[in-house]
């Protein structure tokens, strides 16, 4: 009998050894079909004159949510997924300007957008002036996927939101000292912390999105690029992926997003210069922003007219790149 016993622990031992090989060998198989990719921002505009603290914790939030989201790609998730779950981690950090770090309007309250999109389809979700939802990112994930519409907003989009389920909070959980007096003081916020993720997956997908707490002391009601599919965010499967920060009116009117990914179709860019050209025209019509994007190949752009963009990068050769300010 214990000799039965002592061979069943072993053919069990070798049966679990065999499967983790297994496992590895199909992880590393599945990774190399495509360049999987995940490229993100927290904002651009950032002061120069931030204490090391909020710079180590920018910096350890982005790497947090760029390995999470690589995480998820790695063990056969779709860059949608990854997208969802980088930007949850963005949005319950009070460092940003999404979610729990949210700015407020002009009448003291927090309202949110958000915005995801899939490349494979065109499929795409959005929420705006939001006030209650936890993560604005999973409700636009699930207005893509479980609507017959594209954008649901204030009121409509809330009670979306508690009929998927969501997590609802009370508008205290937003709260800011730090910005509510900025915004009580009507000061310029020094930065601008809007976050966005833009993914490759193995199976050759690209997935975007975007959440925001908007600009500080904005008119309630005021919706600007994040939820707006073109503007802030974009992603086309074999062109691009896009996610923009900065002044929202003017990247709608210039549809930054879906410009970077047209000129790259009709006018063969590289995402880099497409991204750059793009970034030029804002710059010239006296905006402030930046983008990240990613092309079918995982090529990265991280481009930004300000004097600091939070971005991280991370591909399949394992290897993570953070950084907020320009590159020295």
């Amino acid at each position: 009998m214990i000799h039965k016993n002592l061979l069943l622990i072993m053919l069990l031992t070798i049966k679990k050894a065999l499967s983790s090989i297994l496992l590895i060998f199909t992880l590393s198989a599945f990774s190399e079909i495509n360049n999987v990719s995940i490229i993100i921002h927290g904002g651009a505009g950032w002061s120069a004159d931030m204490s090391q603290d909020d710079i180590d914790g920018i910096k350890k939030a982005l790497e947090e949510s760029a390995n999470k989201g690589y995480e998820v790609m790695l063990k056969g998730g779709t860059s949608i997924d990854a997208v969802e779950e980088a930007i949850v981690i963005l949005e319950d950090n009070p460092l940003f300007n999404a979610g729990k770090g949210a700015v407020y309007t002009s009448e003291f309250k927090q309202e949110l957008d958000a915005s995801i999109m899939d490349g494979s389809n065109l499929n795409a979700g959005a929420a705006a002036s939001v006030t209650n939802v936890k993560n604005p990112i999973r409700l636009a994930r699930h207005i893509m996927e479980n609507t017959n519409h594209v954008m649901f907003s204030s009121k409509g989009a809330e009670r979306v939101a508690k009929e998927a389920g969501l997590e609802i909070v009370y508008p205290s959980y937003f709260y800011s000292k730090e910005k509510l007096e900025r915004a009580k003081k009507k000061q310029k916020e020094s930065k601008m912390g809007t976050v966005g993720v833009v993914a490759l997956d193995a199976y050759g997908n690209i997935a975007a999105g975007t959440s925001t707490g908007g600009m500080t002391n904005k008119k309630p009601g005021r919706i600007g690029d994040s939820p707006i599919i073109g503007a802030g965010t974009w992603a086309e499967n074999n062109v691009c992926g896009v996610s923009g920060t900065g002044h929202g009116e003017y990247f709608i009117r210039l549809g930054v997003a879906k410009e970077i990914c047209a000129l790259m179709k009709y006018q063969n860019l590289s995402v880099e210069q497409a991204a750059q050209t793009v970034i030029d025209k804002l710059r010239d019509m006296g905006a402030d922003g930046g983008v990240i994007a990613l092309d079918s190949n995982g090529n990265p752009a991280m481009i930004f007219n300000t004097a600091g963009m939070a971005r991280a990068y991370k591909n399949s050769d394992d290897s993570t790149y953070v950084e907020i300010y320009i590159d020295k």
